[in-house]
């Protein structure tokens, strides 16, 4: 059978040998909420083993279970065969388990070999054996990491190579990576996958947790899948569709990211002309970190810029949002010029925005839900009347916001930090859209969400799209940027080196260019019948 329920107990593949982790009757409540109910895994060594579930289903809790950041309040956990009881991650890594976060834990400033030993100095020192253990660890595993390599001059994969060889550095046996496809272009995700077969290879075991279930099949050996807060079934992904995975994940299909028709005007929204801004590194040396930038956005136009994390994409919603002073250039909203606005009239004015990072920027992680939803429009209505704070109606709003966006809550007196990443992601969805914007900077709006909440800010996005909003989309899911976007840019070092047709670019093209590798007007391969209307050969762009 395809897809296989998990009642009771989880049936065990037989092995001579025992198994990496054993998960038996795991439960964890919280104020309110339980967040695991009797969950039962089983990770056999030397295998994939994907976690999938939709957002708040308890994927995070469990995971932080195994690495000893929380304690069970029911159930056993076993590694190799052995029960075990972890009070603190030190515990769960001297049993060589590792955790490769969804937001990288390095220090920009320091290099590889600094970061690696930084906690660790016991080990192996932190001069010459060091740098011997890492080149050790990154040839067999074929990272390639280059131990003197400053972290700031790295990319979001290499980054993320040095996180897996820190876990491996401590004796890690088995890694716990959290959604670690989320920010690499279809090369990278290519490559880490390979880096993953390596380790498998060489005995290891990965539980591998992700939302984009295309990649889950193609690497996993095993999938478990959670719902509400526990195990609903397992997965062979021999035999197993997308559309099956998702269906047993949250009851409903995979969603499509595609927008078919247009509603593009031609009324200016943004316009930003020339925009040149400076940054001075910590040598002293000052470098622009936007270059000429140059796009205009219309009423009812999707612009997605794509880039490798890094090229700039952070400076220009800091610029437009108005969190840096420009070294030259325009900034003209709805037809006024805002260059000098500030951030808070900015708002007020008609700018939306969903941040890359909710946690820092979006979100007062230990502020309740009703005071999140007045964050960034304190002067606004429902927030406030005249000059004061209208309590009740924000508290009012709130909930609507948390019913309208399916924000799964015990209520909205509880922290921020208490929801899932996925349920944080759509209650500023929420919050944004809640003030009818004229423009809305969307910076990797689904990241990190599950397949259903991804449809639902989808359709979020494309309704108000459909009633003359302008979106600024930013992200690293190349499927999400060719699907939702009118028009695409790609910005590299600073500039925008590249503009593609989302009809016809595929993710790998769009890939290739975002490392640097194409600039100009980006084109499809040819169709082997040579169409006359292509435009490659003179016809008409999108």
């Amino acid at each position: 059978m395809l897809l296989h329920s998990c009642p009771g107990e989880c049936a065990i593949k037989a092995s001579s040998s025992p198994h990496a982790v054993e998960l038996r009757g795991i439960t964890k409540r919280f104020p309110g909420v339980v967040a695991n109910h009797d969950i039962d895994i089983t990770v056999a060594r030397g295998t994939v083993h994907a976690l999938v579930g939709e957002n708040g289903a308890g994927k995070s809790t469990l995971m932080k279970i195994l690495y000893g950041m929380q304690k069970p309040d029911e159930g056993t956990i076993a590694v190799d065969g052995e029960q075990v009881s972890f009070s603190n991650p030190g515990d769960a890594i001297a049993r060589g388990i590792g955790m490769v976060h969804q937001h990288f834990m390095l220090a920009d400033y320091l290099t590889v070999l600094e970061n690696v030993v930084l906690g660790s100095e016991k080990l192996y020192g932190i001069g010459d054996r060091a740098r011997t253990k890492i080149k050790e660890i990154s040839d067999a595993y074929g990272l390639g990491i280059r131990p003197d390599a400053h972290v700031e001059d790295l990319g979001v994969a290499d980054r993320q190579r040095v996180e897996i060889l820190k876990v491996l550095y401590r004796g890690a046996r088995t890694l716990i990576l959290d959604e670690p496809t989320a920010v690499l272009v279809p090369q990278e995700v290519d490559a880490l996958f390979d880096n993953l077969r390596e380790l498998k290879a060489e005995g290891l075991t990965v539980i591998f947790i992700s939302h984009k279930l295309g990649e889950v099949l193609s690497v996993a050996d095993d999938i478990t899948v959670i719902r509400r807060g526990t195990t609903v079934g397992t997965a062979d992904p021999a035999s197993t569709t997308p559309k099956q995975l998702a269906e047993l994940m949250v009851g409903s299909e995979l969603p499509s990211p595609e927008t078919r028709e247009s509603t593009v005007t031609d009324v200016p929204m943004l316009q930003v002309k020339e925009v040149r801004l400076t940054a001075t590194d910590p040598d002293g040396v000052v470098r622009a970190v936007l270059d000429s930038i140059d796009f205009t956005i219309h009423k009812g136009e999707v612009l997605g810029i794509a880039g490798v994390e890094g090229n700039g994409q952070s400076e220009l919603v800091e610029a437009i949002m108005g969190m840096r002073h420009l070294d030259t250039g325009v900034l003209t909203l709805d037809g006024q010029d805002i260059s000098q606005t500030p951030t808070r009239k900015r708002r007020e004015d008609g700018i939306g925005v969903i941040p890359e990072d909710r946690h820092r920027h979006g979100l007062l992680l230990e502020a309740p839900l009703w005071e999140n939803r007045i964050l960034g429009h304190v002067t606004e209505k429902p927030n406030s009347r005249g000059s004061f704070l209208d309590l009740k109606a924000a508290r009012a709003d709130t909930e609507r916001i948390v019913r309208e966006y399916d924000v799964r809550t015990p209520g909205i007196d509880v922290t921020a930090a208490s929801l899932s990443g996925g349920n944080q992601q759509k209650l500023i969805v929420g919050r944004e859209m809640s003030h009818n914007p004229k423009l809305l900077i969307a910076a990797h709006p689904t990241r990190g969400v599950d397949v259903g909440a991804q449809a639902q800010i989808w359709d979020q996005i494309r309704e108000a799209r459909r009633e003359g909003l302008a979106v600024l989309l930013i992200s690293a899911d190349l499927d999400e940027l060719i699907g939702l976007s009118d028009t695409l840019r790609v910005m590299y070092r600073g500039r925008l080196v590249a503009d593609a047709d989302p009809a016809t670019i595929t993710p790998e093209e769009l890939g290739s260019a975002m490392t640097g590798a194409a600039s100009g007007h980006l084109e499809a391969p040819a169709e082997s019948d040579g169409d006359a209307d292509d435009p490659r050969d003179g016809g008409e762009d999108r």
